[in-house]
């Protein structure tokens, strides 16, 4: 396994299982960490930061499929548990443990739902394991590149309230000696950025204001350098919503992990 700024080699489990070995945590990279151009980034300053930690991971590769929550989400109960029944029997084929993503939708879905179907492991979302490889030192940032820059986070629901992961994103961000603020609507409070519940795949029902909108209001209001979010879905509303505004030269939506791989000259 090789990594440089350019090309990055990632292990499959199935090479993994040829060789006798097992990684340490298995990457659900997800449907948008996988096809999205966007959240491709996302997906390759996760998988540098792993390397730089030492971490021995591995990914299923074309053998990963949705967890089904969209289809879950839009009352597809059927379509979900086929999905998810075809994943589980290639974890645990695999004898798979743990499992990290950066998905909060694959995060909920896999840590939740799998369960009652089979499917238990211990699942952790990548902010999580961010803050835990920060607290151990194998990792450590200097925030000079972030020094006096103001980030705001955008609490995605499944993460936030749906799994009462607020304080993760917020201890990795702190570290990068930037000034954290908060919108109105935060943690507990957090409002939607507009995708979940499957709305991302769906055309917007009718109303005086897209959800993305008003949210992005909220986060534009702090005068922010950065809107941070953990969530591919929230990466792109967020975007669009910056968009919207006409302000994506002077505001950036970046995932969690963007912000760190940064502050690592990844």
């Amino acid at each position: 396994m090789e990594i440089n700024r350019d090309k990055i080699t990632v292990p499959t489990m199935a090479e993994m299982a040829a060789k006798g070995e097992m990684p340490d945590i298995l990457f659900w990279v997800g449907c948008a960490g996988s096809f999205d151009e966007r959240a491709q980034k996302i997906t390759r300053a996760f998988v540098k930061i792993l390397y730089r930690a030492g971490i021995k991971y591995a990914v299923l590769g074309t053998e990963e499929s949705c967890t089904g929550d969209p289809a879950k989400r839009a009352g597809n109960e059927f379509l979900f548990q086929m999905q998810a029944f075809m994943n589980i029997q290639t974890l645990n084929n695999y004898g798979i443990k743990k499992i990290v993503t950066a998905c909060p939708h694959c995060f909920n879905t896999l840590k939740n739902e799998y369960p009652d179907l089979g499917g238990k492991y211990e699942v952790m979302h990548h902010t999580q394991l961010l803050q835990q490889l920060l607290d151990e030192g194998k990792i450590k940032v200097e925030g000079g590149k972030f020094s006096g820059k103001k980030i705001t986070f955008h609490d995605p629901c499944y993460l936030g309230r749906g799994n009462g992961v607020y304080e993760a994103p917020r201890s990795v961000i702190e570290k990068l000696d930037s000034e954290l603020s908060e919108m109105k609507r935060s943690r507990q409070r957090g409002f939607c950025c507009g995708a979940g519940g499957a709305q991302m795949f769906k055309d917007a029902e009718p109303g005086n204001k897209e959800v993305n909108v008003e949210r992005t209001e909220e986060a534009l209001a702090l005068k922010p350098d950065v809107i941070a979010t953990g969530c591919p879905f929230c990466m792109t509303m967020m975007t669009d919503g910056v968009k919207h505004f006409d302000k994506e030269a002077e505001v950036k939506v970046q995932d969690v992990a963007e912000l760190i791989a940064n502050a690592l000259d990844l």
